[in-house]
């Protein structure tokens, strides 16, 4: 037998280890491979036309990803250079803006807006520049549903809404109001000495490197922009859910530009977050007071409902004790999720008003960060995410079981009608229709003469296919809420 030299034979394993480790690289399966899977199959779910997707981790952009189709009518994929409408993810960026005026010593936010502007109503005046930024003004909304607010009509608008009440004492509740921003944006134009889109465009978008980040609504040419859709349409002055693809044609008057104005792409967000962490538009020892959310006078916190839960500068907050984040979010489309304690950010941008990523930006979030994945009952409350856990292993069918038993154990044991509805809805943005019925059904049981449990039932009920369920379920919810529409349309559809 021939003996082979030991170079040969060192060779030889060599090669093999190169092997193994190119087998390995090549069918291990990434975060960003799983994501991608993930992000399709939800797009596919909620029929979103186009998608785009940063995420930067530890002070890098760790994936960019682009998905879809940017206009449906023509064909176009969705690129890297896709522009999206961002809605209110720009009152982010007047929050920036604001703090960079604390920051220079021509703004105190504890200060009333009357101390800046002059000739403003007696009741707008004691409005501190906080309770601007963090909607809890009481100031009467500007952009209302009865009359169309254009740039030729803004200026007799902005005095006809100086004549309305307030809708509620300074700091007495939250309520989301654009005309906080435009009066924020008056502000800036005083105090930085020209336009607030000129202040945000040299002192952020120049500093980060953003040109294709700009301001313009559907009236504009704004090159390489995605066109909106929506699936909502008015039935009889009441919005519904059609299953035809419409158009959105959003405008927004130059005025009130500092609320929603600004088109970008997920990769310029993504540097716009990294230039604000690394100091280089605040000081990092700013941060703190952007990110913290207002406080109302009972000295509570108020946030959008769900968990959305705060409001700070500008950005809506998450608090929880396991990963907060500050999260803007525009126009039921778009999401950026800052997770500080974590050292990551996501960013989804969609061009399907009603796709909600805000939704499901935690599940991208668990792709990184495994205890934060949804199918072990993160973000839930910790009653029913205990449930929750149980259930995964004997099945969703032992529910009402189960809590019958926590019951017997515990009479004070409580699961709130709200959180248990937001559970089931939560399981179907998951794809487990049948898990959330089973959930639904538990909170009917709970909850008998509730018309909201039963509306929910009765939705997925129809999403399954099972018609005559559907139709008893919503007929029960109509009877005990008589204004339920979503209810009489379907009874009406079969009709």
């Amino acid at each position: 037998m021939k003996t082979l030299p030991i170079t040969t034979w060192l060779s030889r394993v060599a090669t093999l280890l190169l092997l193994l480790i190119w087998c390995y690289q090549a069918h291990a399966q990434t975060p960003a491979d799983t994501l991608d899977a993930f992000l399709l199959a939800r797009m596919r779910q909620q029929r979103i036309p186009g998608l785009q997707l940063a995420v930067v981790q530890r002070g890098k952009i760790v994936k960019l990803g682009q998905y879809g189709v940017a206009n449906l009518q023509d064909s176009i994929p969705v690129t890297a250079q896709t522009r999206f409408t961002i809605n209110s993810i720009t009152k982010a960026f007047t929050g920036v803006a604001v703090m960079q005026l604390v920051e220079a010593g021509r703004l105190d936010l504890a200060a009333p807006t009357s101390r800046y502007m002059s000739g403003l109503p007696a009741a707008w005046q004691p409005v501190s520049v906080r309770q601007l930024l963090t909607h809890t003004s009481g100031l009467p909304e500007v952009m209302s549903e009865d009359e169309l607010l254009t740039e030729e009509n803004a200026s007799a608008i902005w005095a006809k809404v100086q004549t309305k009440p307030m809708d509620f004492q300074p700091g007495e509740k939250f309520a989301y109001n654009q005309t906080n921003y435009v009066l924020l944006g008056q502000i800036i134009d005083k105090l930085s000495g020209q336009p607030f889109a000129q202040f945000i465009q040299e002192r952020q978008l120049n500093v980060v490197g953003m040109p294709r980040t700009v301001f313009g609504d559907a009236h504009d040419v704004v090159p390489h922009t995605a066109r909106g859709y929506t699936f909502y349409h008015m039935v009889d002055g009441e919005m519904g859910r059609s299953k035809q693809l419409r158009n959105v044609f959003e405008m927004f008057p130059p005025f009130t530009r500092t609320a929603a104005g600004l088109n970008s792409t997920a990769e310029e967000l993504a540097r716009w977050v990294l230039a604000l962490q690394q100091g280089k538009l605040l000081k990092a020892s700013s941060l703190p007071a952007l990110w913290t959310p207002g406080v109302l006078n009972n000295g509570t916190q108020r946030g959008f409902s769900g968990f959305l839960n705060g409001y700070a500068l500008g950005w809506p907050t998450i608090s929880r004790a396991e990963h907060p984040a500050v999260a803007p979010v525009g126009g039921g489309r778009n999401a950026l999720f800052v997770y500080p304690k974590d050292e990551l950010a996501i960013i989804v941008l969609t061009n399907l008003q009603g796709a909600n990523p805000d939704n499901f930006v935690d599940e991208i979030a668990a792709h990184y960060l495994p205890d934060m994945r949804a199918t072990a009952g993160f973000g839930l409350p910790p009653t029913i995410r205990a449930l929750h856990q149980e259930l995964r292993k004997r099945g969703f069918s032992h529910a009402n079981a189960l809590v019958k038993q926590e019951k017997k154990k515990n009479p004070q044991y409580q699961l709130p009608e709200d959180e248990v509805n937001a559970w089931g809805y939560r399981l179907l943005s998951q794809a487990k229709p049948k898990d959330a019925l089973e959930v639904f059904k538990l909170n009917v049981g709970l909850y008998p003469e509730s018309a909201n449990a039963y509306d929910s039932l009765a939705e997925t009920y129809a999403e399954l296919g099972n018609k005559e369920l559907a139709t008893k379920n919503y007929q029960r919810s109509l009877a005990l809420n008589p204004k339920n529409t979503s209810a009489a349309a379907y009874l009406e559809n079969l009709k």
